[in-house]
């Protein structure tokens, strides 16, 4: 199984699904069901407009929704590309490595 698949899934505590192109099934194109299944939505999803452009391009929608902690609070990404779509899921979920501050102050004289 993908590396990154395997991590998301031991992250989410509640569902993943993964749908890759379910717009052919009802012979629709990328384009079609870009505007009226996810433009119409009450909260449409921010999709970068290169990603967009090559979602239609290619005929391609990767919709990836997980629920990492409750199963009312989910994250929605589409893309063209599956390990792309992983890779921003797996972003949203783990924060970048914290860095320690380049000067810190001296610590403060006891009163």
């Amino acid at each position: 199984m993908n590396d990154k698949l395997q991590r998301l899934l031991e992250r989410c505590k509640c569902g993943v699904f993964l749908t890759v192109n379910e717009h052919r099934d009802y012979y629709e194109t990328a384009e079609h069901r870009l505007a009226d299944n996810y433009d119409s939505n009450e909260c449409p999803p921010d999709i970068d407009p290169a990603v967009r452009a090559k979602m239609i391009e290619t005929d391609t929608i990767v919709d990836l929704q997980f629920y990492p902690d409750t199963p009312v609070g989910s994250y929605s990404i589409l893309h063209y590309d599956l390990d792309a779509a992983l890779t921003m899921a797996l972003e949203r979920l783990e924060p970048p490595p914290a860095t320690a501050p380049e000067h810190l102050p001296p610590p403060s004289a006891p009163s």
